[in-house]
């Protein structure tokens, strides 16, 4: 599976407490290959779960990589949040989309099903996104 973690999922595979860790824990049970991510994610993810550690540990075991920097999108990134700027998007979310476009065979795994059905890559695409069930 190609995918782009999102912080949710990773929060939710971190923390066994989480309603979405079982979920989690499956999606990354099928992983063939680390799942891209950004820095803006990890920090993220690092500020929910209060560790650094857990979050640099998930790097060097190899459940995600590093694959976007935010220097290199700079442009893009600020047209990306002036579009979307009455929902206050995130850094992550922002570069999340941006990574969407570069890497268009990556799902975005996420639990934010509602910002990411509204987002759009190159304008006008869906973002294709992996999610846990709806209850």
């Amino acid at each position: 599976m190609k995918g782009i973690a999102d912080t949710g999922f990773l929060v939710a595979f971190a923390n066994a407490n989480d309603k979405y860790h079982p979920w989690a824990i499956q999606i990354a049970a099928g992983l063939t290959e680390p799942l891209l991510t950004c820095e803006a994610v990890l920090a993220e993810t690092a500020f929910h779960l209060e560790s650094t550690a857990v979050v640099l540990a998930m790097a060097n075991e190899g459940l995600v990589t590093l694959a976007f920097d935010c220097r290199d999108h700079l442009p893009q990134l600020t047209k990306l949040a002036d579009r979307y700027g009455d929902r206050k998007p995130d850094l992550a979310d922002l570069c999340l989309v941006r990574m969407s476009e570069l890497f268009p065979k990556h799902s975005v795994i996420t639990i934010d099903r509602t910002d990411f059905r509204v987002y759009r890559r190159n304008k006008r695409e869906a973002i294709p996104m992996l999610c846990p069930p709806e209850a």
